[in-house]
């Protein structure tokens, strides 16, 4: 053969060297050579004969033909034809998979074809090949029947689309996978699920109700809660409907969703799921629930219990459980489930008129804790109040305190009348506003005495003047010392404040021992502005005997109260009191114009200067001053009436008053307007009492000034041959002054002051005096003095005296010459001269102008 092939290819017969290859099985060299001697063979033939002798190469050979690069060398329909021919399916199936792995839209026949044959023959190989989804344009409604019938059911519900098909391959079908099956009905719409699980239900629940839960489960949202229930409850599976809201309830919060769930639930016989529900559930709604329970009538009210507990249904459940003869489950609700809730049970129970041995064993019984306040008042409401007095004893036997068992036991004790006042005081604790409650309309006192020592302000002042308890309010407030509570009661537009205040003044005040307590109760009313019930009060506190009365700020109070609104009661006030304060209140008084008490008030204190000041400063009567000081002779009192009448320039009365006071303290304003006024002899008499007292240079001074201007120049001479400290010189400038010359030389004379004693001889006219003093001087300027006057009076031998005392001071000689000049007196002038020559101070000056005079006047 290989001969053959090699003279067939020398001799160029194509055709033969086509066969040639074909026989010695060299297929892959048959296209190439065709391409190269540019030869087209019959290659279905060739193919066809292939497949005949060996159709593993022939299947090889065909996708050869089909994958050329110059495209398909022969049609695969006509290569598929060949393999079924034969009824080689699996080389068929091999060659088409590689034909048809680009998947195009016009080799969907073909790719039917592929499918079809292996779903007849290979439905696994099928099955794969639909699981590998490497087609996608067959024929799928064709495909999908082939599957249902291959029992390929998976694969055809994936390709039927028609609702009927879908329904019935899967009503059907009790292999498949449920959890496939629960998949896939993701791909459905909502009423094909629906109505594809009703007929589940309908053809054979026992058998789809596990695989419909789950589909419900998963869908539940989509498929909707309502629509799923209402397709249990349609077919009466409750066992359907427990594990379906089994699975969603907890995470729903429909109140349908869970209100189906307790029926479910109840009605397949899981009451611990029913208690666990209604337990830990908040979106039911409970009183639906309630009723579903009650009409259920189980054996176990627990999950009922659970319920009216919860939303407060406690009365309707204790009327269901003792109507329907259950009291053991009341006693299990009240000893296990929630012992809070006894009070209610207790109030429903006395509702049905429940024996009461009944109930208070059941109380007994409870050993949780219990609201007392809330059971209180369950029986208080019903008025059987007492049916808890031994429960209430027991526990205080058992040593609670506890503010509302006490609050009971004060309201039983108050409804029996026994020793209930006693209770409400000693008792420290109940709550004194729910007692003082309770109490106000059986008996208000016991209401006062619980607001009272709870300090219960605003009820206590409500009681009292709904009441008329005003002696109580009193009573209270004064304890209480509240201002602020004061200013409340006290204000204007309390109609009640008129029969308050009585009672204040009448009863609280007067009975009170404390000074705490008027102290503020005096405060109430000032800062009230009450003035005038202020004095009532005060009139109790202090005019009539009590342990306030000798009390000074009360005492200051009411005089200054009265003051200031009642002046009329003031001076009856300070005769009658002895504590105040008597420099404030007289300063008060003075303030507002009530001289004569304040005058009072110094008086009957005994401070009589004060009292002085009053006379003459704001009385301004000196001669009622004058009868005090009479009537007193007191020196301080004499005193202080010596400068009003100074002040009131009337000195002669002044100085009396001084002197019988013996005070020289003024002496200073004494001598100035003395001395002013002219009154030296009164003067005289003061100064010398002053003398007596104090040793002041002023006061020897003045007194020296008035004996020389009383021309009292003996006494003078006198006093100043006595030991003193006066200012003589400054004595005899004024007396020189006031032209008083005697005893103006009389005091200087004293202290040999002969300069200005020259000059008081001078004004005597005592020339040789004069002279004989200015020589004991040796003051130029006294010479100048004397010179002066003797030339006016002619003295001129005195004169030449002083001047010669003069003219050797060069600086002088002009102004002796002009004095000379002046008195006209040029011959003594001249003799002046000549007489200073022969002196021994004499100088070129005195020549000069001695010859001048001399050819002037000679």
């Amino acid at each position: 053969m290989n001969l053959a092939l090699s003279v067939y290819l020398r001799a160029n017969v194509p055709n033969k060297v086509v066969a040639c290859f074909a026989e010695t099985g060299q297929f892959d060299k048959i296209v190439l050579y065709a391409k190269k001697v540019n030869y087209t063979p019959d290659y279905a033939a060739l193919l066809q004969h292939i497949v005949r002798v060996n159709p593993e190469q022939g299947s090889q050979f065909a996708s050869s033909l089909i994958g050329d690069e110059s495209g398909p060398l022969v049609d695969i329909e006509r290569v598929t034809d060949i393999f079924m021919s034969q009824n080689l399916i699996q080389q068929a199936t091999s060659f088409l998979l590689d034909a048809l792995k680009d998947n195009k839209p016009e080799q969907a026949h073909l790719q039917t074809r592929l499918l079809e044959m292996n779903l007849v023959h290979a439905p696994q190989v099928a099955d794969a090949i639909l699981g590998n989804q490497m087609f996608t344009h067959y024929d799928r409604p064709r495909i999908a029947n082939l599957c249902e019938k291959a029992g390929l059911l998976q694969r055809a519900l994936d390709h039927y689309e028609d609702p009927a098909d879908i329904k019935r391959v899967i009503v059907q079908a009790s292999t498949l996978d449920q959890d496939w099956l629960v998949t896939y009905f993701g791909k459905l719409t909502v009423e094909q699920s629906l109505d594809i699980m009703r007929e589940m239900l309908k053809v054979n629940i026992r058998q789809h109700l596990q695989v419909v839960i789950k589909i419900a489960t998963k869908y539940s949202d989509l498929l909707g809660p309502v629509k799923l229930m209402e397709m249990f409850e349609q077919f009466k599976t409750y066992e359907g409907l427990y594990y379906y809201l089994g699975a969603v309830v907890n995470l729903s919060t429909d109140s349908e969703v869970h209100f189906k769930y307790i029926q479910a639930a109840t009605r397949t016989g899981q009451i611990r799921e029913v208690e666990r529900i209604c337990r830990e559930s908040n979106h039911y709604n409970a009183e639906k629930v309630k009723n579903f329970l009650k009409e259920a009538k189980l054996s176990d009210q627990l999950p009922l219990i659970i319920v009216c507990d919860r939303f407060d249904f406690v009365h309707d459940l204790v009327l269901y459980l003792y109507q329907n003869m259950m009291i053991q489950y009341i006693e299990v609700y009240v000893q296990k489930v929630n012992s809070s809730r006894t009070p209610q049970v207790i109030g429903g129970l006395l509702d049905v008129d429940c024996d009461e041995g009944v109930i208070k064993n059941l109380l007994m019984s409870v050993t949780g804790p219990i609201p007392i306040d809330e059971l209180v008042e369950e029986v208080e409401k019903r008025n059987r109040l007492k049916l808890i007095l031994p429960w209430l004893q027991s526990r205080i036997e058992a040593g609670q305190q506890d503010t509302p068992l006490y609050n009971a036991l004060a309201k039983i004790y108050i409804d029996t009348n026994n020793n209930a006042e006693a209770f409400l005081k000693d008792n420290n604790l109940y709550e004194p506003r729910v007692v003082g409650k309770y109490c106000e309309k059986r008996d208000p006192y016991l209401a006062y005495i619980a607001y009272a020592k709870g300090l219960c302000d605003d009820e206590l002042i409500n009681l009292t003047n709904n009441n008329s308890m005003f002696k109580y309010q009193a009573r209270y407030l004064v304890m209480r010392r509240q201002l602020d509570l004061w200013a409340q009661v006290l204000q204007a537009d309390n109609v009640h404040r008129r029969a308050l205040v009585d009672q204040v003044v009448s009863t609280a005040v007067p009975e009170s021992v404390n000074p705490d307590d008027v102290s503020a109760t005096v405060k109430a009313f000032m800062a009230a502005d009450l003035p005038h019930e202020l004095i009532e009060l005060l009139e109790k506190i202090v005019l009539e005997p009590s342990s306030f009365s000798d009390n000074r700020s009360l005492q200051n109070l009411l005089l200054l109260t009265a003051v200031r609104t009642d002046k009329g009661k003031v001076m009856n006030y300070i005769d009658r009191l002895s504590a105040y304060d008597v420099d404030e209140i007289a300063k008060i008084a003075i303030e507002h114009g009530l001289y004569e008490e304040a005058f009072r008030i110094y008086t009957k204190a005994e401070q009589h200067i004060d009292g002085m000041n009053v006379l003459v400063e704001h009385v301004v009567s000196i001669d009622r001053g004058v009868q005090y000081a009479n009537k007193l002779n007191l020196p301080e009192v004499w005193s202080r009436l010596g400068k009003a009448q100074l002040d009131g320039l009337r000195v002669k009365d002044a100085i009396e008053s001084y002197i019988k006071a013996e005070d020289p303290s003024n002496y200073a304003e004494v001598i100035e307007i003395a001395e002013h006024a002219g009154r030296e002899e009164e003067l005289i008499r003061y100064l010398q009492m002053a003398r007596k007292k104090a040793r002041e240079p002023q006061i020897d001074t003045s007194l020296a000034f008035c004996l020389a201007k009383a021309n009292r120049i003996s006494d003078m001479e006198e006093f100043l041959s006595m030991t003193n400290v006066a200012d003589i010189l400054s004595v005899g400038e004024k007396c020189f002054n006031d032209e008083l010359y005697e005893a103006a030389k009389v005091l200087f004379s004293s202290i040999s002051n002969y300069a200005r004693l020259a000059t008081t001889f001078l004004y005597l006219n005592q020339w040789d005096e004069a002279v004989s003093a200015a020589r004991k001087a040796g003051n130029t300027s006294v010479w100048r003095q004397v010179l002066k006057a003797t030339l006016s009076r002619r003295e001129f031998k005195l004169a030449e005296v002083a001047g010669l005392a003069i003219v050797p001071q060069a600086e002088l000689l002009d102004d002796v010459v002009k004095d000379y000049h002046r008195a006209g007196a040029f011959d003594e002038l001249v003799a002046l001269l000549e007489n200073s020559l022969g002196m021994e101070r004499a100088h070129k000056a005195l020549f000069t102008q001695t010859a001048i005079a001399i050819s002037m006047f000679r």
